[in-house]
């Protein structure tokens, strides 16, 4: 895919370029999400965005067992079967 239209620009400062407003939201972009740089031998740059997948516990909704539980008392136990 190639092109010489030009969507938007940034500047560099140090070692970061902000990525355009207008390149984010049609890329959905979000805070989190990777970048992954591929340098093609022609010179050009591919950039692939790699999606923050949602948290371990996102769908979590607690604990709904019977039993009060104390976090600093059962913390290194959870999981593990006593008879």
């Amino acid at each position: 895919m190639s092109s010489d239209r030009i969507d938007a620009e940034s500047k560099v400062s140090g070692n970061q370029a902000n990525i355009p407003a207008r390149i984010r939201r049609e890329l959905d972009i979000d805070d989190g999400d990777h970048l992954r740089w591929h340098l093609e031998e022609d010179g050009s740059i591919r950039v692939q965005v790699i999606q923050q997948e949602t948290g371990t516990f996102s769908d979590f909704d607690g604990y709904a067992g019977e039993e009060t539980t104390d976090v600093t008392r059962d913390h290194d136990a959870w999981g593990i079967d006593v008879e």
